[in-house]
């Protein structure tokens, strides 16, 4: 199961008038540790990032799962409300779990959910809000997966 942890970096970057301006941007980074967070952000940023830049903030991030997209666009994240219900009284119980979905709206992000989920299990979408997670970098298995 994958722990997500929200990276923070702080870098100058060339805007689109040409001026440098300093930017702090998110990342979400599967791993087990603050420091493999900050380590993994840092390899994967290095080749992106011309010049130096810092990791300002990790913290953790409680992510149910992550569904990417091929077409890319904009980070969003769906809270879900499982429904299950309570075997001692019979009453409906509302437990919440936050998914991240690549989109390029929120329509998408919506139908893309729903199309993704594969639970076996009742939900409602509680809401959908766009991210400022600007990439999501999951664990690359050693078989390449």
């Amino acid at each position: 199961m994958a722990q997500w942890i929200e990276t923070k970096l702080r870098y100058d970057k060339v805007v689109e008038n040409g001026a440098v301006k300093k930017v702090t941007e998110a990342y979400l980074v599967d791993a087990i540790s603050f420091a493999e967070a900050e380590e993994r952000i840092t390899k994967e940023m290095e080749s992106h990032i011309s010049g130096s830049f810092e990791v300002k903030a990790v913290k953790k991030a409680k992510i149910a799962e992550v569904f990417p997209s091929e077409s890319g666009g904009w980070w969003y994240k769906v809270r879900a409300m499982i429904i299950s219900i309570d075997e001692k009284t019979g009453a409906e119980k509302l437990t919440p779990h936050d998914f991240m979905i690549e989109a390029g709206d929120i329509e998408e992000a919506i139908s893309g959910f729903k199309s993704e989920i594969n639970l076996m299990v009742d939900y409602k979408i509680a809401g959908v809000t766009e991210t400022p997670i600007m990439d999501v970098f999951p664990v690359k298995l050693s078989n390449g997966k």
